[in-house]
């Protein structure tokens, strides 16, 4: 089918996973920078929770507000309007004179950060569906492949000041140009349209589960290789750098892989790499060893993300008998309000680590290395909907 899709799609299947690489370099940049913002402004682990549950929290709410404003304005303005946000966000975090300052940036970051990352899976859904086929892995590979770069970057100026940072605030900026896939037609009225939110929550559920992880990794990552292990202060980005480049190798196959083998087997395999991977960053005798771990995990989580947006658009309007018009305006509301479960999941990542491990980081990443199994059980509804369907005889 991806030989017949026409220039303006193509167009935009590069824009959107520009915008993906730009939120991915944008977050692993801040994320990379947090041992040093923390040491600037003397915040403690419990401190810096909160700090992170003010974003998450930020974070939901512009994902709420993406959702409302998806019946009056299309993703593409959407998309366009949170990447200037963070733009914006992003001078005030690293040039901050002032705790308080430091402290809104980041609310606006937050709000930014919701926006993106609903409006930039609006538009995957959107794009995959013309393609017909997985394109959803390799657009969350562009997000890990801007992480990549992010963390390279931080690493090669990990002496030099934080400030300069700020200058990756033209990335947005560049982003919010490009063409983004238009709606065609106008916003129409959900009222009527019965959405089956039961199997989408349970898909949901994975989704809690790969962010609890994802940002235990990148938040905590870096401050686990200087508490536990007093690693090299230039070389704590360490533990988010290879743990991307590990899952971006996996997202870019992944349209492949999910086609082989199907999404159930590629999902149970993944989780059990997962744990071990997690029990390594645990028990680990040195920071060599951690980032080891830290590498493994980003092999086996890599692909929960993309397939379960996927797996929720295509439940969405599996059963709707409607016009192309409104079933792209009821996936677009429901890939806004399931990213929520991104929100969720974050939240336990970056405060739950936080808040249990306050003592001892390694009891945090102790959590989820139990909770990941829970993708096991869950796994078959992702075989149950469309593209995971293995096609290996």
């Amino acid at each position: 089918m991806s030989s017949h899709i026409d220039s303006t799609t193509r167009r935009a299947r590069f824009a959107v996973a520009f915008a993906f690489a730009t939120q991915g370099g944008v977050f692993i940049t801040l994320t990379t920078h947090l041992p040093e913002i923390a040491k600037r402004w003397k915040l403690l682990e419990l401190e810096l929770s909160g700090v992170m549950l003010m974003m998450v929290l930020l974070s939901g709410a512009g994902s709420v507000l993406a959702e409302v404003l998806a019946k009056k304005l299309s993703s593409a303005t959407l998309l366009r309007i949170g990447l200037a946000g963070a733009m914006v966000a992003i001078p005030i975090i690293t040039l901050a004179p002032e705790a308080i300052v430091f402290f809104a940036g980041m609310a606006v970051y937050g709000l930014a950060l919701g926006t993106i990352d609903a409006t930039t899976n609006m538009q995957a859904v959107a794009i995959e569906h013309r393609y017909g086929r997985p394109i959803l892995p390799s657009f969350h590979g562009a997000w890990t492949l801007g992480g990549v770069i992010g963390a390279g970057i931080t690493l090669l100026t990990a002496k030099q000041p934080l400030e300069l940072s700020a200058v990756v605030a033209v990335v947005p900026l560049v982003a919010l140009l490009l063409p983004f896939l238009r709606r065609v037609g106008m916003p129409v009225s959900l009222d009527s349209v019965s959405i089956p939110w039961r199997p989408i929550m349970l898909v949901g559920v994975a989704l809690i589960l790969f962010y609890m992880v994802d940002t235990a990794a990148f938040t905590w990552g870096p401050i686990y290789l200087d508490k536990v292990f007093d690693a090299p202060s230039t070389l704590v980005a360490l533990a988010t750098f290879p743990y991307l480049l590990a899952s971006g190798t996996v997202r870019l196959a992944g349209d492949y892989l999910v086609s082989r083998f199907g999404s159930t087997l590629i999902l149970q395999a993944g989780t059990l790499v997962a744990v071990v991977a997690l029990a390594v960053v645990v028990f680990a005798p040195s920071w060599q060893i951690a980032v080891l771990g830290f590498t493994l995990l980003g092999t086996g989580v890599a692909v929960i993300a993309p397939l379960s947006f996927s797996a929720a658009a295509r439940i969405a309007s599996a059963h709707a008998d409607v016009d192309e018009d409104t079933r792209q305006a009821m996936v677009d509301t429901v890939i806004a309000r399931f990213n929520q479960f991104n929100y969720a999941g974050a939240l336990l990542g970056a405060v739950m680590i936080g808040v249990i491990g306050a003592a001892n980081l390694r009891i945090g990443f102790a959590v989820p290395m139990v909770l990941i199994l829970g993708i096991l059980p869950l796994a078959r509804i992702f075989g149950q909907v469309g593209f995971g369907q293995s096609t290996k005889n």
